[in-house]
């Protein structure tokens, strides 16, 4: 059985490394040509998808050997990190000065929740115990979560001074054509 705690380790490990080559080679440009709002939205929005760690209730009853409380603690950082970068998207949509401390607020708190989650698995040994979706988002999802993590970091220190810009991508009014 060691050879799935090797392939789980490996696995994610390249997706880091894909994650980080994606993220230097054609994120970190495009970020840079977006303004302070835009660049934080975009990261922003990998994390309003982390409500998918509700997965592990179904894994648990598939066999996932997580315990109650371990379960619980990941549903409860995930879901509580959707939330808040589902809302610090919606003040930054509306410019509000709140998005950049509830952005910090949600760094802390995916550091935090990453941290404990890997020391609750290598307490519950459920390294090598995933399958299939659980596996999945331990191997693709969890990667990226991580190196948007750091990108955040990255744009909220280096462009701290930067105004929160209207949103570019708003929908522009729309033009009515009139006929002769």
């Amino acid at each position: 059985m060691n050879y799935l705690v090797s392939a789980q380790a490996g696995a994610q490990l390249m997706s880091l490394i894909v994650y980080l080559a994606m993220a230097r080679w054609y994120v970190v440009p495009w970020l840079k040509s977006r303004n302070r709002t835009d660049a934080l939205i975009a990261l922003l929005w990998v994390h309003v998808f982390r409500y998918v760690a509700l997965q592990v209730f179904s894994a648990q009853h598939d066999g996932f050997p997580i315990s109650d409380k371990g379960a619980i603690e990941i549903v409860i950082g995930d879901v509580a990190g959707a939330v808040m970068a589902f809302t610090a998207i919606a003040f930054l949509r509306v410019r509000s000065a709140l998005a950049i401390p509830l952005a910090w607020l949600l760094v802390a708190e995916t550091i935090y929740d990453t941290i404990t989650n890997v020391q609750g698995g290598v307490r519950e040994h459920l390294m090598g115990a995933a399958s299939g979706v659980t596996w999945m988002v331990l191997v693709y999802f969890v990667p990226m979560v991580v190196v948007s993590c750091v990108l955040l970091i990255w744009q909220l220190l280096a462009r701290r001074s930067e105004a929160l810009d209207q949103v570019s991508w708003r929908r522009a009014p729309a033009r009515v054509a009139l006929r002769s």
